[in-house]
């Protein structure tokens, strides 16, 4: 019998010690991998959506959730900007900035998020169109590739947006429909999970609700002497005053004549917005989200002090992405350092437990391993025999642990969708892998040598005499 069937057999012998030691291994080497492979997914994500992205300008408010929103799409904004406040740093001639994205939010699709923007946005992260084209009218979109895949959405569907970042259908704008007219590429970044269209889009829908508000409030008025009422034209309707709005005011559009205008037809609903800066600025009473800047040079130093002089005198807050994700990173990091350390005592104490189960099991076995001296083996094939104990204990419980990890990310990584749709490959193997089987069998060859050693040792006459 080989060394290696009978070092199998001794490990079975005894069931109860084996699965105390497998599932002391596999916890530790298990959690060890499940941080590993946690922070690289979270660490790739931010890194593939920074897209060299120096600035970002949005509402007072915190930093940092400005960043998650505007950048990484997995919080709420900090407010609206006028384009008027904004129009400085949307001027294509300016001196620092070489790109100046701007971003209108509020609205979702099942709970993707539909971001208005310029087309800018598609070379901020690289995007390619797969089918179709980029959005050219009101209410076209072009969605990413999850996205399509998530809801099904295909080239020339139309659908309805809902209100906010989360699926409500209390909150649906049933009166103006989006149509799907391009998906991009998968890229690995942010734009994978958005539904991207013009700004004007984003203004229209939040117009029509605040209009029919506004149309409800004067339901059950006495409105006395009606030829003093022009209503074919609205005169006197008031579309300044949109309290509890994000998109307050609309002086941009001409809002004074409805008559056959149907907010479901594309070809009728045309304001023929061109999806570039200079038609954002001809709107200066309008609002958007925020603006993600590009710098010319990241060492001058005007640039550099930009943030701080936007902040210090400006109603606007401005934040640098590296900065607040550096600040996030080292905060989780304390946590999944602790957690880390953690698994290292659990491997630990595993490896201690492989260590006193075999210096045990050499003291029930040391008359058989006497009798296999007596039998032609080697001191040698015995020290071996033991060490191929401890190296088959800690590749099972690696093997275990590699599993139970990606099943644990596998689970995770639902939930990150099902919260953030971000999708995150949880069975992707890597090089992390590879450094953890040889940490699991330094364990199991560290935790057998010394039981090794006394078998080497084991005094044949003493053994058989003592029996």
């Amino acid at each position: 019998m080989s060394l290696l069937k009978l070092a199998w057999k001794n490990i079975i012998a005894s069931p109860l010690t084996l699965l105390l030691n497998i599932i002391l291994f596999a916890l530790g080497i298990g959690l060890i991998n499940f941080l590993l492979l946690f922070n690289q997914q979270v660490k790739n994500k931010f890194e593939n959506n920074l897209a060299d992205i120096d600035m970002v300008i949005g509402a007072k408010g915190s930093p940092l959730q400005m960043i998650l929103c505007n950048m990484y799409h997995v919080d709420n904004p900090t407010g609206n900007i006028k384009i008027e406040k904004a129009k400085p740093f949307l001027n294509p001639k300016h001196p620092l900035i070489k790109r100046a994205v701007p971003l209108s939010l509020g609205d979702n699709y099942r709970s993707y998020r539909i971001v208005g923007s310029t087309y800018d946005i598609l070379d901020l992260y690289n995007g390619k169109i797969k089918e179709g084209k980029k959005w050219v009218r009101d209410q076209d979109v072009t969605i990413g590739s999850t996205v399509a895949k998530k809801t099904g959405l295909k080239l020339g569907d139309k659908f309805v947006s809902s209100h906010g970042f989360e699926e409500d259908e209390d909150l649906a704008h049933d009166h103006t429909a989006f149509t799907v007219v391009g998906i991009l590429e998968s890229n690995g970044t942010v734009l994978d999970q958005l539904i991207l269209t013009n700004t004007a889009s984003i203004w229209n829908v939040h117009s029509h609700v605040e209009t029919d508000t506004v149309e409800d409030d004067h339901e059950g008025h006495d409105h006395g002497d009606h030829d003093d009422h022009d209503h074919g034209n609205h005169e006197g309707h008031n579309h300044d005053d949109h309290a509890g709005h994000d998109y307050g005011d609309h002086k941009g559009h001409d809002h004074d004549n409805h008559a056959g205008h149907d907010h479901d037809d594309h070809a009728e609903h045309d304001h023929k917005h061109d999806n570039s800066i200079a038609d954002l600025l001809n709107h200066p009473e309008e609002e958007i989200t925020a603006i993600l800047i590009q710098f010319k040079s990241r060492t001058n130093f005007q640039a550099l002090s930009m943030p701080r002089n936007i902040n210090e005198n400006t109603d606007l807050m401005a934040a640098s992405p590296a900065y607040q994700i550096n600040n996030l990173n080292a905060n989780i990091g304390v946590g999944t350092a602790a957690l880390r350390y953690l698994a290292l005592l659990i491997a630990f104490i595993s490896g201690l437990s492989i260590f006193i189960s075999l210096f045990k099991s050499l003291k029930e076995r040391k008359y058989e391993l006497a009798l296999m001296r007596v039998s032609g083996a080697s001191a040698g094939q015995l020290f071996f025999l033991i060490i191929i104990e401890g190296l088959i204990l800690g590749l099972v419980g690696f093997a275990i642990g590699i599993i139970v990890s990606h099943l644990a990310s596998s689970v995770m990584a639902s939930a990150m969708s099902d919260a953030y749709q971000y999708s995150f490959d949880s069975w992707k193997f890597g090089k992390n892998e590879l450094y953890l089987l040889l940490l699991s069998l330094s364990i199991g060859f560290i935790a057998s040598v010394l039981p090794a050693i006394k078998a080497f040792n084991t005094d044949i006459n003493k053994t058989l005499n003592a029996k």
